[in-house]
């Protein structure tokens, strides 16, 4: 059974105006290095998120008090960690809206983990630790898709609107 058309469905759904547009992905030089190191940083994250559930479970099994917060916190970093690697596989093959969703998500979700962080009391020591290590891997996720490769391999779409913005430009 063939899947491409489902997930060209989620895309249209997910990718906004650029959800037609391809680029090299991780077929450009130097790419597929910077994609997979991303890959291997979503893993951990992965893997960070599914033993913060197992923790949160294992506390609320063990009779401790386990708050509201902890436990939504808990499972909405394997929802993020899911939809960066849906980002990550069709930024792979070239979609360039992927692309930019995976930059986005890397970029504000440790601003977010960062500022829940802040709030004194919310959530234990244990959950404060694993926030910040999930914010540190997303940030260098942030590197990785800013680097040069990156760039090369999903330059911007050229848009009549975007050349029209341009000071200078002969639209």
């Amino acid at each position: 059974m063939q899947l491409e058309p489902l997930f060209r469905r989620v895309d249209r759904l997910a990718g906004g105006r650029d959800r037609d547009f391809r680029v090299p992905g991780a077929a450009a030089p130097g790419a597929a290095k910077a994609l997979a190191i991303v890959g291997v940083i979503l893993v951990v994250c992965l893997l960070l998120g599914g033993g913060t559930v197992i923790a949160v479970f294992w506390l609320f099994a063990a009779g401790h008090d386990v708050s509201l917060p902890v436990w939504v916190r808990g499972l909405v970093i394997l929802g993020i960690t899911a939809s960066l690697f849906y980002f990550l596989w069709r930024a792979w093959i070239g979609w360039y809206w992927a692309f930019r969703r995976l930059q986005l998500f890397t970029r504000v979700f440790p601003i977010i983990a960062l500022a829940l962080t802040a709030i004194p009391g919310f959530f234990p020591t244990w959950m404060i630790v694993e926030q910040l290590v999930f914010a540190a891997l997303l940030v260098a996720a942030t590197v990785i898709l800013s680097s040069a490769p990156i760039r090369a391999a999903f330059p911007k779409p050229d848009r009549p609107s975007r050349r029209l913005a341009r000071p200078g430009s002969a639209g």
